[in-house]
This record gives structure tokens, sequence and C-alpha cells, in this order.
């Protein structure tokens, strides 16, 4: 839930300070993570460390924030156990997605490889594409961002969650409220919840408009025309504490009510959201 860096400290300990991580799970069926920021070792803890854990990674592109848990991903250091991970291959430097978390996982960035894990890691190349993971229908697109970057929208027993967990809204000198990209509203269309940055108040959107991101009054309209039923505003700045983070949520739900947008919330860690 927190964008960029991990940022634990007292002044963020109702939110949280790891970054990007949120798991899907349907009772019976393997879990879906989507992105294995450093949330992921938090949730490696809530599943079965003898070897049978069994699991699929949706990553949206390959920036620290979104991919540095896996190594501290306790259930697949387990001989047995089995992480398939999909995503975008970066750029045209790296053949594959497979090639680039073998560059971002070796000496001396890093002092294990991912063929030294004793799991079982699985890496599949996903790009504006369709996929069948166990019962759940996957939507990738391709979103506005800095690289490569997927989107996702997960079919699932009934529930249709989007995850746009980084999103470049329109530059400056465009209409901030108008320009949606057709891959993030196909994404977002109807769902029963829409995962989506807020990083930025409008101020420093404008400020830091080239660093991938957009602010908060984007994120809602975004829902707004898209008609999901609730936002949960995502990639919190590292430099917004819990008090700005609070004042921001406020803000959302402001700009919310009247729509067809029935709950807004802020994501913090531990956060559950039911759908029956």
């Amino acid at each position: 839930m927190r964008g960029s860096t991990p940022c634990p400290c007292d002044a963020n300990r109702r939110y949280g300070g790891n970054t990007a991580c949120v798991a899907l799970e349907v009772a019976g069926e393997d879990p879906i993570i989507l992105d294995i920021g450093t949330g992921l070792r938090l949730f490696g803890d809530t599943q079965p460390l003898d070897g049978t854990f069994r699991g699929t990674a949706l990553i949206t592109h390959m920036h620290w924030d979104h991919v540095q848990g896996l190594p501290f991903f306790v259930p697949i250091l387990r001989p047995g156990a089995r992480l398939d991970v999909y995503g975008p291959c970066p750029d045209s430097t790296h053949h594959s997605l497979e090639d680039a978390f073998s560059e971002f996982m070796r000496p001396p960035y890093f002092p294990v490889t991912v063929e030294q894990l004793p799991g079982q890691i699985h890496f599949h190349d996903a790009h504006d594409t369709q996929l069948a993971v166990g019962n759940a229908k996957v939507t990738a697109r391709s979103v506005p961002h800095v690289g490569e970057t997927n989107g996702y929208r997960i079919d699932w027993d009934g529930a249709t969650v989007a995850y746009i967990s980084d999103h470049q809204s329109p530059r400056v000198g465009e209409d901030e409220g108008m320009t949606i990209a057709d891959s993030v509203l196909e994404l977002a269309e109807g769902v029963d919840v829409l995962i989506h940055d807020s990083q930025y108040w409008p101020g420093e959107w404008r400020a830091k408009h080239y660093f991938g991101h957009c602010s908060v009054d984007y994120a809602v309209h975004v829902a707004r025309v898209a008609g999901a039923k609730r936002l949960v505003l995502f990639h919190h700045d590292p430099a917004h504490d819990d008090a700005e983070v609070d004042k921001i949520l406020e803000h959302a739900r402001l700009r919310a009510a009247g729509t067809c947008i029935e709950e807004v919330v802020a994501a913090y860690e531990g956060l559950t959201i039911s759908l029956d």
C-alpha cells in the first residue's frame, strides 16, 4: 500500500510502511498475489511453511517497491513450494520477465539468486492478454506509467477487482480530470473494488507529473467514470504520514459523494475487504 520505498515509523503506524502487496483469496483455492513488495513478507506469515504452498503473483512492473519482497517470502523458501509469477517484460534490454528478475537478484546487488531459492518459481511474460489462473479470469492491460507496466482485472467467484497501482495521469497542460486511457477504463469498468494509485494531492502532482503517478482527484475521477463500486486509495506517498493520509481520504470521500462510488477507503496494512 506504500509507494516508492518502505517507510516504517511512528508517524506511519496506522497505515503502515511496507510497499505494494495485495492478496486475493477464495476458500479452497490458491491465492493470487498482486505485486510482491516488502508487504509480501508479512503475507508469508499466514501461509503454509511446510513446502505445500501454491500461489500466483501478478507483477505490475519491475520497480523495486513492487518486487523486493520475493527473497523474504518464507513459504517459497521450502522445497516443494511453487509460485507462478506473471508480469510484463521490462524493456528491450531484457529478453523476458525471468531475465529481469535474474538481473535484479544476483551479486553484488543481492547475495542470493532466484535459482538458489529452494521452492519452484516459474516466470511467465504477460502483456495485454487474458489468463486463466485456477478458476479466476485475469485480464492484463498496459497502463501509463514509467516503463512497461500492467494493470490487472480479476474476475473470481462472482466478484471483480481491478488493480492499477501505478498510473500516470495526463501531463501538465492537459485536463487532469478528463483523459483516461482506454486500457484503464477496460480494467476498471463496473468492478466491485478498484485499487488505484492516489499518491499525490493535486498540487504535488503538478510538481511531480513526470514521476508516473496521479492525484487523489484523478483516482476518484477514474472510479466514477468506470462505474466502480468501491475505491481503495493505494500507493501512499512515503512523505505522507497517517494524519496526511486521513486528510486525503476525507477529501476523496467528499469528491465521491453523490456518485456511483459507494465507499472509499485508504489502504492500510492488514486491511481486509470481504466480497460476498
